[in-house]
């Protein structure tokens, strides 16, 4: 139950951490055509007054979309959201999120630190995760203390902590690594709710975004030099620096030149994996279903679009088992370079 309790905070900063990175870097929607082009234009300058700045982007039309594209929304960011509305044929309805004045300037951009589509869908994803664990391990004590053991839906979360605290997490930490598992368990939850948040109406993808899979990857990152420096010391510059003992000076020095920069690359290659793995994986089920659905369009007939739609529908199940092999895949990996780092001495 500790690692439960330590795995909710975890989640929750973690979902607060994110939510900068991927602000500032929301992929924008191309402008859609809008009702009155006066209304958009006075609402444009309201905002840029408002925000006392001429850089100000414009806002977006929210509400303009295609009502076909049924898709692109659950992987795309911007600075409106979609939510449930009883309007006909969509039942749907596009609010704008709120838009904060930008905190500076990096090479005549501005930082916008807005909250995002996909800002608001990992504080959701945390929330849900916190929710579920808690419950679960408060369920689990209270289970434990009348009958022995946990019962309902609290076993199954319990199994699910258990498995990937025993075999993913603590067999691939190495010896006394037990103290990472609660991180390991962050990042499996937190994926896991954010994958599936992104295969539901009105959800979107926030792994789909770049930001938001390579902010992962740099703190997963963080985590493996720090624990290789804890567990080897200044033994941990040997991981960088290659100084093999074994050969001759001349040979020692010239593997030392050679070797070093790849020593580096490595270590820079392990994050690049993880947030590329877990964003192409994301983004790719979507555009498949978005291919078969296009067929139905594009053909305009019944006839064909039955089996597009077919396939569509084999793919969205499909994605639902991507969503736990995606998270089980970046927990996994981030174990494993952990333990490597840390037995890298011997």
């Amino acid at each position: 139950m500790t690692n439960l309790r330590t795995t909710s905070r975890l989640l929750a900063l973690t979902a607060m951490l994110l939510a900068l990175p991927a602000a500032s870097r929301a992929q924008e929607p191309a402008p859609q055509p809008v009702h009155s082009a006066e209304t958009t234009a006075t609402r444009v300058a309201g905002q840029e007054q408002a925000l006392g700045t001429a850089e100000a982007e414009p806002a977006e039309a929210c509400a303009k979309h295609d009502p076909a594209d049924i898709i692109t929304p659950h992987i795309t960011d911007s600075h409106c959201m979609e939510i449930p509305w009883l309007t006909w044929p969509t039942m749907s309805h596009e609010i704008e999120l709120p838009r904060w004045k930008p905190i500076g300037h990096f090479r005549g951009q501005p930082i916008d630190i807005s909250p995002t589509k996909h800002v608001v869908m990992m504080l959701f994803a945390g929330f849900l995760a916190c929710l579920v664990l808690i419950s679960a391990a408060r369920s689990s004590r209270r289970t434990h203390a009348t009958v022995g053991r946990s019962t309902g839906f609290a076993t199954g979360i319990e199994s699910m902590v258990l498995f990937i605290r025993n075999e993913v997490a603590v067999k691939n930490l190495g010896h006394h690594g037990e103290g990472y598992a609660p991180f390991i368990l962050t990042l499996f939850f937190f994926i896991l709710f954010a994958n599936l948040l992104g295969l539901i109406p009105y959800g979107s993808t926030a792994t789909g975004n770049i930001a938001v899979t390579g902010t992962l990857a740099i703190a997963t990152m963080i985590v493996i030099e720090v624990a290789g420096m804890r567990a080897n010391g200044v033994g941990y510059l040997s991981t960088i620096f290659y100084w093999n003992k074994d050969l001759g000076i001349v040979m020692r020095v010239v593997m030392f030149l050679v070797m070093s920069p790849v020593e580096l690359a490595g270590k820079l290659s392990k994050p690049f994996a993880l947030a590329i793995r877990l964003f192409a994986n994301m983004t790719a089920g979507h555009i498949v279903v978005l291919a078969f659905i296009g067929l139905i369009f594009t053909f305009k007939s019944y006839a064909i679009g039955i089996a597009p739609m077919g396939m569509a529908v084999a793919i969205m199940m499909l994605e639902i088992f991507v969503a736990f092999l995606q998270a089980y895949i970046f927990a996994l990996l981030a174990a494993v370079f952990i333990g490597q780092i840390r037995e890298s001495h011997h």
